[in-house]
């Protein structure tokens, strides 16, 4: 990251994590996060297919992809944090070709899991009710951890990478999928998109309007890429990387413990 990178970093307020309309403080903004999305549950698979134009299906399995060397090995042991309904977990589970290894999928929202377990038929997936800035289990225990469109979501972002990095193994992975804002002409075109058409489409098919009035709020806190390099780096992971996806409407974040 250059110099003018960290200046820019530095010369703005280092935002903690997500901060939902009306939150006070952190459990409130983590409370908010958990009802908006219990709120959506049932109808949030058919959402995002609709609103992503089933671009998201082409992220989870590219996402997958770039793991495929630890999800063959024959013990590997992995984590799909904030794993909603599970579509990312299930892009992790078709490559995993081990044994012996696990494969456990964790969000805090009950109902989202609970579609997540309908979804699941017969494969072997562990599904856990779990707050990812309190998980419970050991250090060191995951080859690899993903999420996908949930970190962004967490009410501290740098809790977040520091628990991920604690249920790491040493030379584990770690591989955030989450959304961006691409440059550009096709930034403002996506962005009249993201901010005024998608809210009002995802408000009629839900009949929810908190949920996806929150969404482009919440993408436009995130931080940016060089930022979030940074916080990496600053939770000790090392061969940190951003990948962009379609233009950088979502891009892959990669680090190693």
């Amino acid at each position: 990251m250059t110099d003018s990178n960290q200046s820019a970093t530095s010369d703005r307020e280092r935002i903690v994590g997500a901060a939902p309309a009306g939150a006070r403080d952190q459990e409130a903004a983590a409370a908010a996060v958990r009802d908006m999305f219990t709120s959506i549950a049932p109808r949030y698979d058919l959402l995002n297919h609709v609103l992503s134009m089933n671009v998201d299906r082409v992220w989870w399995n590219r996402t997958a992809r770039a793991f495929a060397e630890v999800l063959q090995r024959p013990d590997a042991q992995v984590l799909d944090l904030c794993c909603g309904t599970g579509d990312m977990t299930f892009a992790l589970h078709r490559r995993m070709k081990g044994a012996n290894g696990a494969l456990f999928g964790a969000d805090f929202s009950h109902a989202m899991l609970v579609r997540a377990a309908e979804k699941s038929g017969s494969r072997d997936i562990r599904w856990i009710e779990a707050d990812a800035l309190n998980l419970p289990f050991a250090a060191d225990k995951f080859q690899l951890v993903t999420a996908a469109f949930g970190f962004r979501n967490l009410a501290n972002y740098d809790r977040g990478l520091a628990e991920i990095y604690r249920v790491l193994s040493p030379g584990g992975e770690m591989g955030i999928l989450d959304f961006g804002e691409p440059k550009g002409v096709l930034g403002k075109l996506y962005r009249v998109y993201f901010r005024r058409v998608l809210p009002a489409i995802g408000t009629m098919i839900s009949g929810v309007r908190g949920p996806y009035a929150y969404l482009p709020a919440s993408v436009l806190r995130f931080p940016s890429p060089e930022e979030m390099l940074q916080r990496m780096r600053e939770a000790g992971f090392t061969e940190v990387s951003w990948t962009p996806y379609s233009f950088g409407i979502a891009g892959l974040y990669r680090g190693k413990k």
